[in-house]
């Protein structure tokens, strides 16, 4: 099963940090170019603890749908989902996040397991782990520019 980790400094608090990498109105923001909605469960705000989020996105010129659920959840230091229904085997994506001295460690652990046996292996090598470490990135990149910006403002409820 393919292991996407990725280390990301944020000079923010760690709720905030916390909030937007589960805020629902940012994920949009980070995957307009997919076209990404969330069309079931929770389709706004902040997502919690047993809460789900089915998205519709396109990818690989393919419309999708994929359903996960928040399975764990430790405000503000950890949360975890996990895919419940979708294309693939499995998706578990872990969220973890320290402070050190004047800003956030925000680590992701995303581990996924492809249908189709070998041929899914062989896409997973050659092209999908790139991917979606790609998808990923780009998400902390916009989770970082609104965390150390008044940004977050606009997709964070009043604190």
């Amino acid at each position: 099963m393919p292991k996407i980790e990725l280390i990301t400094e944020i000079y923010s608090t760690l709720e905030t940090c916390f909030d937007l990498s589960r805020s629902i109105d940012l994920h949009k923001i980070s995957t307009a170019h997919t076209n990404e909605q969330a069309i079931e469960g929770r389709t706004n705000g902040l997502i919690n603890l047993n809460e789900t989020v089915t998205w519709q996105a396109t990818h690989f010129g393919i419309r999708q749908k994929l359903t996960s659920k928040i399975t764990a959840f430790d405000r503000p230091n950890y949360f975890t989902d996990e895919q419940i229904q979708g294309i693939f085997k499995s998706i578990i994506h872990e969220h973890k996040f320290e402070k050190v001295a004047d800003k956030v460690i925000m680590k992701d652990i995303f581990e996924f397991h492809s249908p189709f046996g070998l041929v899914g292996k062989l896409f997973n090598r050659l092209v999908l782990t790139n991917y979606l470490k790609k998808l990923l990135l780009d998400r902390n990149q916009i989770i970082k520019a609104f965390a150390e910006t008044e940004k977050w403002k606009e997709v964070l409820p009043n604190e």
